[in-house]
This record gives structure tokens, C-alpha cells and sequence, in this order.
């Protein structure tokens, strides 16, 4: 047959070829298909060497094509977060004593044995304060803040940084072409480093040296391979949004005032958590001034019980006297109950803003005050005051820092509103050579130089964008302003509430030291009728409530007009009866230690890895 040949013999039978098909094992495939062939065998190439690729990457553990339980964050237990267990206060009961199961009533020794039993601490008001200066809580996370706001602000600097920048580039082509004067196989290397500066009026500076070596397979190439050497200065520089110092350093500014208005934060913080203690202190004080008052009435009413026991054994006194008696004992009982309560509860806020080592919040110990209150009629030049508490207040000073920011914010959204114009220079040496040194030879002798100078610019239509930020900043600079404003009319506030607290509190000092005079000349001529059977116990007794409610109106006060004190002080940004106290924010941490694990509470866990299907 003309135009026919056997090209082999296979295992099928024969493979026979012609012009226009080749028959192969009894299968013919035509011309058309023929020619394709060429054109489909790099998708086939490519379609047998993809499933190979990602079997090779599924192999790997865990296949960055599939879920892992590591992606997602560690789930806690679904019983903890949706389900609210009932409170099962049985479960907690506490062994039974050996006097457990009596119910007996509470007695004057077993009230005092309560707190007589526990170790005792005398502690000092300037021992309070120094200890929680040292390891209150709330001021360990307040000094943290100033150092994350100094961060910031090296942060911010750090933009104008040098930066070292480093490109390598591999290239292996091979095209087809229509002209022996193009390149069918093309292989180039190149690296270019460089040198990276940004101004601080918004320009950035790029100084590269491009380095290349090109090797192809066009006869007509003059050099192969052919080695580039480029020495290359580039500048682009905004002329008009962006441009100037005073605009690019704007957010170093900002930061630096965010930074001080968190110091302002940590020292308003600082003073909030002494005046705490100051005012803890005085209400613990106020507390056990409180119980010793209620064990005296409690001694007063027993000694009332016993003497009206021995009239009526001598038969002066009805037995009702008795029973009035002890039914003064039982009151007096229970006020103890109540004063010993809120003594704990006092220790145990004054145990936590000190958080003095050995005096934790579970600490049995009884925190014993050992500054006594030192009451002293003060007459103040208020205008002086206020304006003194004007000028000390941390709060006003973070306002006029947010004021300074809101200002630099404002300028800079008003830069927004210019168009953008950048001006854009470049100068290059060009080197060429068969080796690389040749091609540094052009360049250090500039034989070939080259620069380009252009601009570029942009117009928004309408700009209403940067128009509505600049009314937003406009107006965040009204509010402020109005808030200072009001902050400076409540701190007035606050300091003439203060003076009159204090010259409240003592007048009321001075009306329960004469009611307490008063009270006790009542009482001991109550007891006197009672002994001569003119007056009841009933009488006594009330006398007694008196002469109690007058003592205890006189420890209120007494801790009241300390604490008023206190309260004016802090009003006036200042500390009462203190040396000068001076704070330092946290120290940055070592970025070299190792980042904390990924953990939640064993037993809260969930037993497997979240899955999201």
C-alpha cells in the first residue's frame, strides 16, 4: 500500500503507519489527533506529575490540605460553658467537732474566745500603704499600661527605621519562536540588594545594585553569558497630602501623648488604691471600735443581770427584774454577733488592697490598727483648695493630653483633604560585561548613566471621605472640650463637698463626746436608783443602749472625718499624711523568653480535638 510502512511489532500485532493515521494493536488514531499530540503532552506530563505532588505533600503530618485539631483554639468542656450546676451547699459541709450536735447558745467567753483565739498583727497606717504600694494587684496592672503605651511609641518611630532589602530571582524559559532572532531558551540569575531609608518628611530613598547574569541560546547575542552591574538611586517624595515633618511624625506625637496620658491613668490609679487603704484602715478601725463598744454593754448588761439576781434573792426585786435582765444579756449577744461579722468582713477588704505577704484574704489572722485617729479642727481657704485640685487632678491632665492628640489628629486629616502628588527621581549606572567584573568596570567609570525624573498624581472627586473624617475629629475635639469643662465643674464639686464633709464630721465628733458625757451620767444614775429600788432594769438597760449608741456615733465619726480626710486629699490630687510617693512603669520584657503555651484547665478540657464538621 503507497504510503504505508510497519513501523514494529508489539505484543498486540503489528503498528502500522500511513500519511494519515497509525493502527496500533487493531486501534487506528487519524491525523488530526496526531498533530494535538505535541500540544497535549505537557498537560499530560503535568496532569501525572499533580498526584504525585500532593500524594507526596499528603504524606506529610498533619497534610496542609486537611483540617488539624491544632488550627482551632483548645474547647472547653460544653457542660462548663452551657450548664449551671445547682448549688449543693450539703457537700461542703465541714467535719463534725467533737462539740458538734450541741446548739448550744452563744455566751459572752465563747464570743470573746472567737476572737481571742486567732494570732493578732499589729499593723501601722504607713505599713499599709508601703505594702500595698509594693504588692497591691490593681497597681501591678495599672503600671503596666504607661509601658505598653512607651512601646507604642518606639513603635511608631521604628517606621523611620533603615532597612537592608535583598531580591534573587531564578528564571528558566524556554518559548517558542518564529525568529532566529528571538530566544528560544532563556536563563537568567539576578540578586539585588539594597538599602532601604525612609525620611521624616515622607520621602523613602532606595539605593539597590542589581546584579544579573543571562545566558541564551540566540546565535546573534553578543555576550553569552552576558553580566549586568546597575548602580541604582531612586527617590520618591509626596509634595503636597503627606508631605512635611510635622505630618509624618504626627502618630509619634500622638503616641507620645497616649503614653503620658496612661501615666496620668497609673498615677490617678496609684492614688485611688492608697486612698483605698487609707479608707480601709479607718472603716477596720471604726469596726473594732464598734465590737469593743458591744462587749462593754454586754459586760454593763451581765453586771445588771447579777445585780438584779441578788435583790431578788434578797427579796427587794420582783423576778421580772431578772428576766428584763437577761433579756438585755441576749440582745447584747446578738450585736456582738453582727459586730464581730462586719470586723471580718472590714480585715478582709483592708487584707486585700494591702495583700501584705502572710495576711492573705484567708489569713486567720486579726489585723490589729495600731495609728489611732487624730482629730484637729482645720479651717480652709477654699478658692486655694480648688484651685490647687484644678491644677494636681490627673484627670484634667488627660484631657488636655487628649486635647494635644486631637489637635495633631486634626492637622493631619486636614493634610488628607490636599491632593496626592509624588514626585518620583531615579538615577542608574548601567555595566555590561562578559564577566562581572567587566560590568562593575561601567559602573564604577559611569560610562553609561541614566536618570529619569516624573510625577504622579491623583485628584479624588469630591473627597467627602477624608472631609467626613476630619468633621469626625473636629467634633471628638468638641466633646473633649466639653468634657474637661464638666470634669473641672465636678471636681469643684468634690472638693467643697469634702471641706464640708470634714467640718461635718467635726461638729459630730464634738456632739458625741457631750452625749457620751451626757449618756453615762444617765446611766450611772440609773444604776444608783435601781440599787435603792426606785428604777428597773428595764431602765438601766435603755440607759445602757444610750451610753452605747452615743460611744458608737463617736467612733463613726472619729473614722468619718479621718476618712473625709482622706477624700479631700485625693480631690485635691495629693496623698494624706504621706511621704512623697514616686512609681515606675513595669520594665519591658525580654522578647527571648518563650511564648506561653496554649493551655486551658486539664480537667475542663474536652477529651478530643475540636472538629468543625
Amino acid at each position: 500500500m503507497v504510503g504505508q510502512h510497519i513501523v514494529g511489532v508489539d505484543e498486540g500485532g503489528i503498528v502500522i503507519q500511513t500519511d494519515d493515521r497509525i493502527t496500533f494493536s487493531g486501534l487506528t488514531v487519524r491525523a488530526p489527533i496526531l498533530r494535538a499530540l505535541p500540544a497535549v503532552l505537557p498537560f499530560v506530563k503535568l496532569c501525572a506529575l499533580t498526584p504525585l505532588c500532593c500524594a507526596l505533600l499528603s504524606a506529610c503530618s498533619p497534610s496542609p490540605f486537611e483540617r488539624d485539631g491544632t488550627d482551632y483554639a483548645r474547647r472547653v468542656a460544653l457542660n462548663r460553658l452551657r450548664s449551671i450546676a445547682p448549688a449543693t451547699l450539703g457537700a461542703y459541709r465541714a467535719a463534725p467537732t467533737a462539740t458538734a450536735g450541741t446548739h448550744a447558745s452563744p455566751t459572752a467567753e465563747s464570743l470573746r474566745a472567737r476572737f481571742d483565739g486567732p494570732e493578732s498583727r499589729p499593723v501601722s497606717l504607713e505599713e499599709a500603704r508601703a505594702s500595698a504600694l509594693v504588692n497591691n494587684l490593681d497597681l501591678h496592672v495599672a503600671i503596666i499600661e504607661p509601658a505598653i503605651a512607651a512601646q507604642r511609641v518606639s513603635e511608631e518611630d521604628a517606621r523611620f527605621e533603615t532597612a537592608f532589602t535583598l531580591r534573587a530571582n531564578y528564571v528558566d524559559s524556554q518559548a517558542p519562536t518564529s525568529s532566529s532572532l528571538s530566544s528560544a531558551e532563556f536563563k537568567s540569575f539576578s540578586v539585588t540588594p539594597g538599602v532601604r531609608y525612609k525620611t521624616r518628611t515622607g520621602g523613602t530613598l532606595d539605593i539597590t545594585l542589581p546584579a544579573s547574569r543571562d545566558e541564551t541560546n540566540n546565535s546573534f547575542t553578543f555576550l553569552n553569558p552576558a553580566y549586568e552591574s546597575d548602580l541604582l538611586f531612586s527617590l520618591s517624595h509626596p509634595l503636597l497630602r503627606g508631605a512635611g515633618r510635622r505630618i509624618n511624625t504626627a502618630a509619634i506625637r500622638i503616641a507620645g501623648y497616649n503614653e503620658q496620658a496612661a501615666g496620668s491613668r497609673a498615677k490617678l490609679e496609684v492614688m485611688r488604691q492608697l486612698t483605698s487603704v487609707d479608707r480601709a484602715y479607718w472603716l477596720l478601725s471604726q469596726a473594732r471600735s464598734e465590737l469593743s463598744v458591744r462587749q462593754q454593754q454586754l459586760e454593763l448588761a451581765q453586771a445588771q443581770l447579777d445585780r438584779a439576781q441578788r435583790r431578788v434573792n434578797a427579796g427587794a426585786a420582783a423576778d421580772i427584774e431578772v428576766v428584763r435582765a437577761e433579756e438585755g444579756v441576749a440582745q447584747r449577744i446578738e450585736a456582738i454577733i453582727v459586730a464581730q461579722n462586719n470586723v471580718l468582713l472590714r480585715q478582709r477588704e483592708f487584707k486585700r488592697v494591702t495583700n501584705m505577704p502572710g495576711l492573705g484574704v484567708e489569713s486567720p489572722t486579726m489585723v490589729v490598727p495600731l495609728t489611732p485617729p487624730d482629730p484637729v479642727q482645720f479651717e480652709f481657704d477654699v478658692p486655694a483648695l480648688v484651685s490647687h485640685a484644678l491644677d494636681n487632678r490627673m484627670e484634667l491632665l488627660e484631657l488636655e493630653l487628649r486635647l494635644a492628640s486631637d489637635a495633631v489628629q486634626q492637622g493631619l486629616d486636614r493634610n488628607a483633604l490636599l491632593p496626592l502628588v509624588n514626585l518620583t527621581y531615579s538615577y542608574r549606572l548601567n555595566g555590561l560585561g562578559s564577566t562581572f567584573g567587566r560590568s562593575m568596570e561601567d559602573v564604577y567609570e559611569t560610562r553609561y548613566p541614566e536618570w529619569t525624573l516624573g510625577v504622579d498624581a491623583e485628584f479624588p472627586w469630591g473627597n467627602e471621605a477624608a472631609k467626613s473624617r476630619l468633621r469626625q475629629t473636629m467634633l471628638q475635639r468638641l466633646a473633649d472640650m466639653a468634657t474637661r469643662d464638666s470634669r473641672e465643674q465636678t471636681i469643684r464639686q468634690e472638693v467643697l463637698n469634702a471641706i464640708d464633709q470634714i467640718d461635718t464630721t467635726w461638729q459630730r465628733i464634738l456632739a458625741a463626746r457631750q452625749s457620751v458625757v451626757a449618756s453615762t451620767r444617765t446611766f450611772q444614775g440609773e444604776q444608783r436608783q435601781f440599787d435603792v429600788g426606785r428604777s428597773t432594769s428595764t431602765n438601766v438597760l435603755d440607759a445602757s443602749t444610750r451610753l452605747a449608741e452615743a460611744q458608737l456615733a463617736e467612733a463613726r465619726a472619729l473614722a468619718d472625718y479621718q476618712i473625709a480626710q482622706v477624700d479631700l486629699a485625693f480631690a485635691t490630687g495629693t496623698l494624706l499624711g504621706a511621704d512623697k510617693v514616686s512609681w515606675e512603669p513595669a520594665p519591658a520584657p525580654d522578647i527571648h523568653q518563650p511564648d506561653p503555651a496554649e493551655e486551658v484547665p486539664a480537667q475542663l478540657a474536652e477529651p478530643t480535638p475540636h472538629n468543625p464538621d
